[in-house]
Parts: structure tokens; C-alpha cells; sequence
């Protein structure tokens, strides 16, 4: 399975208590980078969100967003601090005694007295929160997977056809390359009968010239590597595999570069140095597609 690099997915959920909203998007990357950006309420979940989406995505550079608005308004509880009431009520004790004076404290005095009674939140059920953005965090990581593997086959489609021809310029150079060395013994041949005017020509030699100029010329080795390359690329776009492809897919296209320099290099025929830049053009292209797969 070949999948895209490049995604996105969103998804909205709520309850009685809460909306939940989760958006995912993610570009090229050479490995998998995730930056979450979720409420601070949320932080305790960070860990178990990247985890879950690790399911979904191996490389590239994923920006997940995560609000959410609060239906139930905020929750308090009061609290009694007991201990710290009797500390009171003795101290006020000690002071009646102490100065002869009426201890006169009522309830709703003592109510209102700093740290005796307080207001705190109430805590929230993590499990029951965690549950709502679980869900909502996986239908955007589906609509972000479809939407990756929608854009990878479109992407796998465009390198077998760029793979095609490149095959098609190979077998080129392959038909030609011959065709070089007849030539350039020909060529040899009638510059040394001009020379030597109506001597005879040493046919040894012409074969040794010839043989020496198609040494330097062979590109066999370089287009039986190019073939293996595209060859090996295919089968791997064409794996009905969950595996990332991309990092192997971009090897093979470095190589397939350095074999087509390597022809453009050694042949001066001007045939096979234009089909040698064509095919320099169309890795460099696939090198470019290459980079959006996972």
C-alpha cells in the first residue's frame, strides 16, 4: 500500500457535557513529528495521544489540534475545613477567658472567617473525557488515513507511468550503443584511407581502435543497473504491503541517478547523451514524488 505523506482529517463530537473538536493534518517529513496543541486540561493525555496515532502514520510532520467548550458550566464543591474551625472557636475561648469578655461567636460568624469554608472544582472524570476525545481523535485519524492513501495511489499511479518510460529510453541506449562503436570504426576507417591515400589499411588495428573505444564507451553494466532499479521500485510500489515504502523508494531513486550519469558520462554520441538527460529528467521527477511518500 503506497500512502501519501500529505493529509487531512477533522471531526466534531459532543455530549451532554462537552464538544470535542480534532483536526490532523500532516506534510513530508523524513521521520514521524507530531506537535500537539490541546487545552491545558488536556496535557495529561498527550502521551496517549501520540501513541493512537502512531497507528495511523509512520513519517511525515503531523500538527493535531484539540478544543473543546464546556456545557456543564464550572463545577464546585464546598468545602468544611473542620480543623481549622475548632482552632478558632479555642482561640476565641482563650480570649473571652483571657479578657472577661462575652464569647458571643455565632455560626454565621464563624462561616466567615477566612479558609473556613472554601470553593474548589470539582474533579473531572478522566476516563469519561479521555473516551470522548479517543473517539473523536480517531474518526478525524480515519478521514486522515483515507485521505493519505487516496492521494499515495494517485502517487503510485504517476511513477509507474514515469517507470514505463524510463524502460522505453533504457532500451534506447541499449539499441544504440552498438550501433556507436559500428559507427566510430567507420568513421575511423575512412579517416585513415584519406590519409593514406590508396595504401591498405591494417584491419588489426581498426579492430584494436574499435575495441579500445567500446570499452570506453560500454554502458551495459550501467543500463543492467538501471533496469534492476526500476524493476526493484515497481515491485515495491506494486507490494500489497502495509510497510512505508518511501525511504526505499527514494534509494533506489538515488541510484538510478547515479547510473544515468554515469552513461551521460562515457557515451559522446549525442543521441545517448539526449536520452541520458531525458532520463536524468524523469528520476529527478520521480525523486520529487518520491519525497511524498510515507
Amino acid at each position: 500500500m503506497v500512502n501519501s505523506m500529505t493529509g487531512f482529517g477533522r471531526a466534531e463530537l459532543s455530549n451532554e457535557k462537552y464538544r470535542m473538536l480534532v483536526e490532523i493534518k500532516a506534510v513530508n517529513h523524513r521521520y514521524l513529528d507530531m506537535s500537539i496543541k490541546l487545552p491545558k486540561k488536556f496535557c495529561l493525555f498527550e502521551s496517549r495521544v501520540r501513541n493512537l496515532m502512531k497507528e495511523y502514520a509512520s513519517r511525515g510532520k503531523l500538527d493535531i489540534f484539540i478544543s473543546y467548550e464546556d456545557y456543564s458550566g464550572e463545577q464546585l464543591t464546598l468545602q468544611y475545613n473542620r480543623r481549622l474551625a475548632q482552632e478558632y472557636m479555642e482561640y476565641f475561648r482563650q480570649i473571652s477567658e483571657e479578657f472577661q469578655i462575652e464569647n458571643d461567636i455565632r455560626v454565621s460568624h464563624l462561616a466567615r472567617l477566612p479558609e473556613v469554608f472554601t470553593m474548589e472544582q470539582a474533579e473531572e472524570d478522566e476516563e469519561q473525557l479521555w473516551q470522548l476525545l479517543e473517539e473523536a481523535l480517531r474518526q478525524a485519524a480515519r478521514e486522515f488515513a483515507a485521505q493519505r492513501s487516496r492521494e499515495g495511489e494517485r502517487l503510485k499511479a504517476d511513477l509507474l507511468e514515469k517507470l514505463s518510460g524510463m524502460e522505453k529510453l533504457v532500451s534506447f541506449v541499449e539499441a544504440r550503443s552498438p550501433e556507436i562503436v559500428t559507427e566510430y570504426r567507420e568513421r575511423l576507417e575512412a579517416r585513415i584511407r584519406e590519409l593514406l591515400a590508396d595504401a591498405s589499411v591494417d584491419e588489426n588495428r581498426l579492430l584494436t581502435e574499435a575495441a579500445v573505444f567500446a570499452d570506453k564507451t560500454c554502458v551495459d553494466e550501467e543500463t543492467v543497473r538501471l533496469r534492476s532499479h526500476i524493476t526493484g521500485m515497481w515491485e515495491a510500489l506494486e507490494a500489497a504491503s502495509s510497510e512505508s515504502v518511501g525511504r526505499k523508494l527514494d534509494f533506489l531513486a538515488q541510484e538510478m541517478n547515479r547510473e544515468a550519469n554515469t552513461i551521460l558520462s562515457k557515451c559522446s554520441d549525442r543521441e545517448v547523451s539526449a536520452t541520458a538527460i531525458q532520463l536524468k529528467t524523469e528520476i529527478e521527477k520521480i525523486r520529487e514524488q518520491v519525497q511524498n511518500i510515507e
